[in-house]
């Protein structure tokens, strides 16, 4: 599988094509939410069409805002994917300069301005994160929180219990197992690994 990259920082182009004026802004998201108040907070009320993209891994959506259904949304979607980008929302805002485009015009015009924005940002590889919960023996906690770095781990919370306290954790995948392993060891057993569905919270 291609390394997938999300944007190190936020990223715009603007460009003018047959009098007609184009801005692409582009920012890092993490959910759709996120991606909808960008979307919100940057587009342009005076502008002709404020027309977007995003796409969080399996969850994209487009928007033509009245441009020919499928000139603009679509093209800025591609061109995220074509520059091998994930969570990450793309706007373009189109003032308009009296020259139609024609459907094939506005597809390389929209598209173009995104892919130019996103090829020229800065990029930082995404790692794909796995939450986890376990119970941990109050006689093994400081073992514990002393190897987190090691395995590039962050803690997400930490509850207290009668016998030791209930961890939630972050973690590249690739670490999981070698954690798994590490943990079994430690806990002789004890302490068994689940692995959360982001949408449990």
């Amino acid at each position: 599988m291609t390394q997938l990259h999300t944007l190190a920082a936020p990223a715009s182009l603007e460009q003018e094509i047959r009098k007609s004026r184009f801005l692409a802004l582009a920012e890092s998201v993490e959910d759709a939410a996120a991606a909808l108040a960008f979307i919100a907070r940057v587009g342009t009320a005076d502008a002709t069409h404020n027309c977007w993209a995003y796409r969080i891994g399996q969850d994209y959506r487009f928007n033509d805002d009245g441009e020919p259904g499928g000139s603009a949304g679509r093209p800025i979607l591609a061109a995220i994917e074509g520059q091998g980008f994930d969570r990450v929302a793309v706007l373009v805002t189109r003032w308009y300069g009296g020259i139609k485009l024609g459907v094939g015009g506005l597809v390389r015009a929209y598209g173009g301005t995104a892919a130019e924005c996103l090829r020229t940002a800065p990029r930082r590889p995404l790692v794909d994160l796995a939450e986890i919960r376990f119970d941990c023996g109050f006689a093994l906690l400081a073992s514990l929180h002393a190897r987190l770095p090691e395995f590039s781990a962050s803690k997400l919370e930490e509850r207290f219990h009668a016998e030791g306290a209930e961890l939630t954790l972050r973690l590249p995948r690739e670490r999981l197992d070698d954690f798994r392993g590490w943990l079994r060891d430690l806990s002789r057993g004890r302490s068994e690994v689940r692995e959360l569905d982001p949408a449990d919270g």
